[in-house]
């Protein structure tokens, strides 16, 4: 780490955007610098992100791989008829992917609407992380999830009802009206405020995950902006997509997030984490989002810490490759649960 790095990285979050951006974080101070980005060459991104998609995964590695991309699930469940019952079975599928082999790693989280965070703590029992750095944990999305269209009131109450009831990530929607419209102080001020209302009532904080809803944003160069920008405000991760539209993940726009992590870390030497979430539901797919991620930030961001899928139909996938290197053969849909 160099010395300016060092210093960069003894500072807090709202100290690095204020020496970054040279004064307050004023709409004038965050458009100066965020069009200050140099921006993305759409048919380099493009081209990079195929190639990076024909890397082949060797027979030895595809077991690693595979089992990697478990312990990197977000497994979700965000549906109008969502049920306790549901979520019980989502954690249970959580805790136990493949009840044949006891080896299966399990997933990172279990993601769910505010008001069912406390089934899934309480079906977690003590396998519940609960701000540890073990076991599972539990994220809800909030803010006004997935239109973002609430008083800023209604989306922190949203916030800390699911952080009281023992959530511990939010995944949070940022105003893209307001994003698109250029209004980036009151996209900033939205981001700290929700991270604020992260707090827990012994100080520590829930992981706040900030989604750009990317199929809304139009172009790369907002995709970069809109990172910066989260990255800026405090958010511990930058989300692609709530699900609930296309195109939700692609991976151009992973590389483009990635790339700026990539950037932050060299700048101030700390980390943020990237969720590509919605769309990935194959294996194959998943694996050249795995590859992406060593190629562009390293391994060491293969970790629950700092990636992670948002998925639903991810697992089922996964597993069934799994089998196959096992028995030798595809054991079919009806050899796993049905989410």
């Amino acid at each position: 780490m160099t010395s300016s790095q060092l210093a960069m990285a003894q500072l807090n979050t709202g100290e690095r955007a204020l020496a970054l951006l040279g004064g307050e974080a004023t709409d004038a101070n965050l458009r100066r610098y965020l069009h200050g980005i140099p921006g993305i060459d759409a048919v380099g991104l493009e081209q990079r992100a195929a190639d990076l998609g024909t890397r082949s995964v060797k027979t030895s590695s595809k077991k690693w791989a595979l089992d990697k991309i478990i312990s990197l699930i977000d497994l979700t469940t965000l549906e109008g008829a969502d049920t306790p019952g549901k979520v019980r079975s989502l954690v249970g599928k959580a805790l136990t992917p493949d009840p044949g082999d006891p080896a299966c790693p399990r997933v990172a989280a279990v993601c769910v609407y505010g008001d069912l965070v406390p089934i899934a703590v309480q079906a977690l029992g003590s396998s519940h992380a609960a701000g540890t750095a073990t076991g599972i944990n539990v994220a809800a999305v909030a803010t006004a999830f997935p239109s973002g269209r609430a008083s800023l009131a209604v989306k922190l109450a949203d916030v800390g009802d699911a952080v009281t009831a023992g959530a511990d990530e939010i995944d949070m929607v940022i105003d893209r009206g307001a994003f698109l419209s250029g209004r980036f102080g009151q996209v900033y001020d939205e981001i700290v405020a929700v991270k604020e209302a992260c707090r827990r009532a012994d100080g520590s904080y829930a992981h706040l995950k900030v989604i750009l809803e990317t199929g809304e944003l139009n172009t790369y160069d907002n995709v970069r902006r809109a990172s910066w920008l989260a990255i800026l405000a405090g958010g511990d991760f930058i989300k692609t997509s709530t699900g609930k539209m296309a195109p939700a993940a692609t991976l151009p726009v992973t590389l483009s997030m990635l790339e700026v992590v990539r950037d932050w870390k060299r700048l101030t030497g700390a980390r943020v984490g990237v969720k590509p979430a919605g769309g990935i539901r194959t294996s194959k797919d998943a694996i050249k989002y795995i590859v992406t991620v060593a190629e562009t930030v390293g391994e060491e961001w293969l970790t629950p810490s700092l990636f992670r899928f948002g998925a639903s139909s991810l697992l089922n996938d996964v597993l069934m490759q799994r089998q196959k290197m096992t028995t030798g053969h595809y054991s079919g849909p009806d050899y796993v649960t049905i989410d």
